[in-house]
């Protein structure tokens, strides 16, 4: 044997053993608790969820799968302690629509693309905009007169500064030439309460959150954001039916992994992930409150994170939208 056909030979072990490992290593996992980093608050539509899925996961596979809320900085503490976890499958990460949005806010202490390894995107739901039942308006039309004739007086919250609910208030302030006073929040269960107690008066809300209070009455829905009507609410108009055209905005909830997390792993999570958000009573929970199960490839959702990159970078743009201070 010449050095050349050596080399080759040992090239080829080599390449043999690392995918024989990776191999291993999916068919016993998981062998210990595997955490879900959710950037935000309990409470919210990302963390209703997570849970979700969590306790279907952990049915499968015999071993703990918890939530780990980390919330702050519009859910950039998060992102990156995830980012920047072992690369070993016991550390996913639940992003949301903002791991596209702030890139273009804010340096980041991370690279979206080099550290994070796609594994499904989860759901998407359309937004629901909500008020306090003390604002006098049961439509979004009556909403903008009362904007109008009260420039700078109206609140509006959000999940944070360039979150989809920050956003979707700008478009609709632009769409609209109304001035209102934004208030950013660290999570959408902290803005529930404050909602409800008429601290602020309006929220584009996730609609698992809002809808137990829009059911009972303690908020009031005027519209949702996408282009079709919930059949969670299909009573509430849709943004463009109650007056502001070309309205169309969804949240969405992916899952990811640090970046060097073994193929086989990224398979096998992606196989239970969407096993679970299929489930008959997963999907029956998750309809009730808005959200529609999608459960994609890895390669799905980089294509799809590619392009709603693309539409939130042109809408903070138009809307001259800041990061948090």
């Amino acid at each position: 044997m010449n050095l050349l056909n050596g080399k080759f030979l040992l090239i080829c072990a080599s390449c043999f053993l690392g995918a024989s490992a990776t191999t291993v290593l999916a068919q016993g996992y998981p062998l210990k608790t595997i955490r879900v980093v959710v950037p935000y608050p309990p409470g919210g539509a990302s963390d209703i969820t997570a849970r979700l899925v969590a306790q279907k996961m952990t049915e499968r596979f015999g071993q703990a799968v918890v939530v780990e809320n980390r919330p702050g900085a519009s859910g950039v503490i998060g992102f990156e302690a995830a980012a920047k976890s072992a690369p070993d499958g016991y550390t996913v990460l639940m992003a949301t629509a903002e791991i596209a949005i702030l890139p273009h806010l804010q340096k980041m202490p991370f690279d979206v693309e080099k550290d994070l390894a796609p594994v499904s995107l989860a759901v998407t739901t359309p937004l629901i905009l909500v008020v306090h039942p003390s604002l006098p308006v049961t439509t979004v039309k009556e909403l903008i007169a009362v904007a109008k004739a009260r420039p700078g007086q109206l609140s509006f919250a959000s999940n944070g500064n360039g979150s989809p609910q920050h956003l979707a208030a700008e478009l609709l302030k632009i769409t609209m030439k109304i001035d209102m006073v934004h208030i950013p929040y660290k999570g959408a269960g902290q803005v529930m309460a404050d909602l409800v107690g008429g601290q602020v008066q309006m929220f584009f809300a996730g609609m698992p959150p809002a809808m137990p209070h829009v059911q009972s009455g303690k908020l009031r829905a005027l519209a949702v954001t996408t282009a079709k009507r919930s059949p969670a609410a299909p009573e509430v108009p849709t943004m463009e039916e109650a007056g502001v055209p070309g309205f169309d905005i969804s949240n969405w909830f992916a899952y990811f992994v640090p970046a060097g997390t073994p193929s086989g792993v990224i398979g096998r999570l992606n196989a239970e992930i969407n096993r679970a958000l299929h489930l008959q009573d997963v999907k029956e929970k998750l309809a009730s409150v808005g959200a529609d199960p999608v459960g994609t490839s890895p390669e799905e959702l980089a294509k799809f994170v590619r392009a709603e990159s693309a539409k939130f970078a042109y809408l903070i743009k138009i809307s001259e939208a800041k990061a948090s201070p």
